[in-house]
């Protein structure tokens, strides 16, 4: 947990345990209403304790995930850069492009001129 994650969780925990003595001297001369109400209030800061915990594991899981990518490492990550070179370096033309590679550009030096003979 960092710094401001375990400030955090210190003043959600102060705040629980004052509650919950709250709901302790309440017990003694108050309504039970409010002892239930003032016992229910003291476990919401536990449960958000335990949300900040997860949400600092799951940060420190993200991060990890984000190291393994921005890092790519092995022949996996080459062969897929080069295949994406030679796909780019073999384009011709625009139309060839946005016709899923079956037509040509009336100018483009790749163009196969299509005959009439079968």
């Amino acid at each position: 947990m960092n710094r401001s994650a375990g400030l955090l969780s210190a003043l959600y925990l102060a705040t629980s345990t004052g509650l919950a003595w709250t709901a302790v001297l309440a017990l003694r001369t108050g309504p039970p209403w409010a002892v239930c109400l003032l016992a229910a209030a003291s476990l919401v800061p536990v449960i958000a304790v335990v949300r900040e915990s997860v949400l600092c594991d799951q940060q420190r899981a993200l991060a990890e995930m984000r190291g393994r990518v921005a890092a790519p490492e092995g022949p996996g990550a080459q062969a897929a850069d080069t295949i994406v070179r030679a796909e780019l370096d073999t384009a011709c033309c625009e139309r060839w492009w946005t016709s899923c590679g079956t037509d040509h550009d009336s100018a483009c030096p790749r163009r196969v001129p299509r005959s009439s003979a079968a």
